[in-house]
């Protein structure tokens, strides 16, 4: 048993467009250490890209790249037949998006995590998860790749040399394989912040969550994520802030903590 626990929790940011404002970005960034901001492709534009990698940078938060699938009326959630080839492309594109305006406000992007259909699909398909951690490593070897913990992602990160980031999530239940519960099942998201904070708590603590089929399954939390938007998202935030102090849980980037080249979630 570890003296102390250390964990990453991670919000995904810069989900706006222009003067059209989602989430509560700026309420959240004190409560959380990596911030996964959007590229333009699922949603954000140049000018709340810009704006979003300030306002890490204000709060000291790691900043982190957010490709997803091309497909802004679906906010990236929906499942598109995309080769290997096409995924490279892609997240090159939207890394390199981001690393500038990153650059030319004189910080550091730390690490990069698929976005919706594009993370979950990569979860499952070891071609889509080998060429996003190709992508990843030719644009910049020492980016951090986050996946689904256990995920073929992890897998492939691991495989092209990146540290990688288990991640798991605070506000989903998971399936008996470790995936989550898809978001079209009623039963997708904890809505109760006291089982959502209890569940994140285990998987960092005991390495295991309770699947919907009521069985434990094998998990490994190095990064915690939470979801910035609807009218509770800051509330939420506050509290597992509060609770990670309570239960002696170290809130720390994972490119400080825990990530390594073998951590293949297992």
């Amino acid at each position: 048993m570890p003296d102390y626990f250390a964990a990453d929790l991670n919000c995904d940011m810069g989900e706006s467009f222009g003067a059209f404002h989602i989430g509560n970005d700026e309420a959240i960034l004190p409560f959380v250490s990596s911030a996964n901001i959007a590229c333009g492709f699922h949603a954000g534009d140049p000018a709340v890209m810009k704006k979003t990698v300030r306002l890490a940078m204000k709060y000291g938060v790691a900043i982190g790249a957010h490709p997803g699938l091309p497909d802004l009326q679906g906010f990236g959630r929906r499942e598109m037949a995309i080769s290997p080839e096409e995924a490279y492309d892609m997240v090159v594109y939207q890394i390199g998006s981001l690393a500038s305006f990153v650059k030319s406000e004189g910080g550091t992007m730390k690490h990069v995590k698929p976005h919706g259909a594009l993370y979950n699909m990569a979860a499952v398909n070891k071609g889509l998860a080998t060429a996003i951690a190709e992508a990843v490593y030719k644009v910049d070897p020492e980016l951090v790749l986050y996946g689904l913990s256990g995920s073929e992602l992890i897998l492939a990160g691991s495989a092209a040399g990146l540290r990688v980031a288990n991640e798991v999530f605070a506000d989903r239940t998971y399936q008996q394989n470790g995936t989550l519960t898809p978001r079209r099942q009623a039963n997708a998201l904890i809505t109760d912040h006291h089982l959502a904070i209890a569940q994140v708590v285990h998987m960092v603590k005991e390495g295991e969550v309770l699947s919907e089929q009521g069985l434990p399954v094998k998990i490994k939390a190095d990064t915690i994520c939470i979801h910035g938007d609807g009218s509770s998202a800051v509330a939420f935030a506050t509290n597992i802030y509060a609770a990670f102090k309570e239960e002696g849980i170290v809130l720390s980037s994972s490119h400080q903590t825990r990530t390594t080249a073998n951590n293949s979630g297992e």
